[in-house]
């Protein structure tokens, strides 16, 4: 399996894994290209803190478990904004209101476009 294609399916698992948890205002915005720092960055809301912490906890396990690799996540104790950093793939877990503060889709220059945008 290729780099490309173990970042591809690292990617699939989280975005079916945050759907499958009901996070909310799901947006993928591929950073091929754009930054070093990963292949693709996640942005999804929950309802709540407890939401927020029980969705990053899933999901970090999930990722742990499908063999990817360890995972460090960072935020977990307040869940306001949870970072998940699974290498290629970087997933941002909010609040709603700390989304909107901070407003990361619009700091990455995506409006809406090409990423993948979904809700639960």
């Amino acid at each position: 399996m290729t780099a490309s294609d173990q970042s591809s399916e690292l990617h699939d698992l989280v975005m079916t894994q945050l759907d499958d948890d009901q996070a909310q205002e799901i947006v993928s915005i591929p950073l091929e290209g754009k930054s070093s720092i990963a292949d693709h960055m996640v942005i999804a809301s929950g309802r709540s803190t407890r939401q927020v912490a029980s969705i990053a906890q899933k999901l970090a396990e999930k990722i742990k478990q499908s063999g990817f690799g360890p995972v460090r996540v960072e935020g977990l104790p307040a869940a306001d904004w949870v970072l998940i950093d699974a290498g290629d793939v970087v997933v941002h877990l909010f609040r709603p209101e700390v989304r909107s503060f901070y407003n990361l889709e619009r700091m990455w220059g995506f409006e809406g476009g090409e990423a993948a945008v979904g809700t639960a």
